[in-house]
C-alpha cells in the first residue's frame, strides 16, 4: 500500500471510528437529559396552565401525553446509559491513536517501509469491529452529526476525505425533514393565499 493509500484508510477508518463514539455519547446524552427535560417542560405548562386558560387546550394536553410516552421509550435505554458512554470512551480513545498514527504516518518518507504501520492500523480496526453497543437511540445520528462535525476537531480526517456540507455535515434525513418542511409550508401558504 502506498503512503497515500494508507492515509486514506486511516482516515476512512477514523470517521468511522470518531462518528461512532460520538454516536454512543449522543445516546447517552438523549438517556441522561431528554426524559428530565420533557418532564420539566410538561411540568411548567401544567403549572401555567392553572392561571392561564389558553394552556388548557386539548392538544395541548395531548402533546404533554405525547411527552410522557416519549419518556417511557427512553427509559428502556436506562439500564445500558453507562455502557454506552464507556463505548464512546474507548472509541475516543482508537479515535486518537488513529490521529497519531496518521500523524506519524505523514512524517514519513517516501519509500520508507509502512508495513508497521499498516499492521497498527488493522490492530486499531480489529478492536474497533469489537463494538457491542449497536442498538442506539432514536435522533441520535443528528446528534451525532452535530456532535462529531461541530464540536470534534476532524482536520486531519477532511485533508484526506474533503467534507462537504451537504453530503456529510449535515445528516440526509435532516435535510428531507427539513426539505419536506419548506414544501409543506409553501404548499399550506400558497393554499391560504388563493
Amino acid at each position: 500500500m502506498t503512503k497515500d493509500g494508507l492515509l486514506k484508510s486511516i482516515a476512512e477508518t477514523g470517521y468511522n471510528v470518531g462518528y461512532g463514539a460520538k454516536k454512543n455519547f449522543a445516546t447517552h446524552d438523549i438517556v441522561q437529559k431528554a426524559p428530565g427535560g420533557l418532564g420539566l417542560v410538561s411540568l411548567l405548562v401544567g403549572l401555567y396552565a392553572l392561571v392561564w386558560e389558553p394552556l388548557n387546550a386539548k392538544w395541548i394536553a395531548a402533546t404533554m401525553v405525547g411527552f410522557g410516552i416519549i419518556t417511557l421509550i427512553i427509559t428502556h435505554y436506562d439500564h445500558n446509559k453507562d455502557a454506552y458512554a464507556s463505548e464512546g470512551e474507548r472509541l475516543t480513545a482508537l479515535f486518537y491513536r488513529l490521529r497519531d498514527l496518521y500523524r506519524d504516518v505523514q512524517a514519513t518518507a517516501e519509500g520508507d517501509d509502512l508495513s508497521a504501520y499498516r499492521i497498527s492500523l488493522d490492530a486499531i480496526q480489529n478492536e474497533f469491529w469489537r463494538s457491542n453497543q449497536s442498538k442506539q437511540i432514536l435522533f441520535s445520528d443528528w446528534y451525532a452529526h452535530y456532535k462529531f462535525f461541530w464540536q470534534q476537531q476532524i482536520g486531519w480526517l477532511d485533508e484526506q476525505l474533503n467534507f462537504s456540507f451537504w453530503r456529510d455535515r449535515m445528516p440526509l434525513s435532516l435535510t428531507l425533514v427539513l426539505a419536506l418542511s419548506a414544501i409543506g409550508a409553501i404548499a399550506v401558504g400558497a393554499y391560504h393565499l388563493a
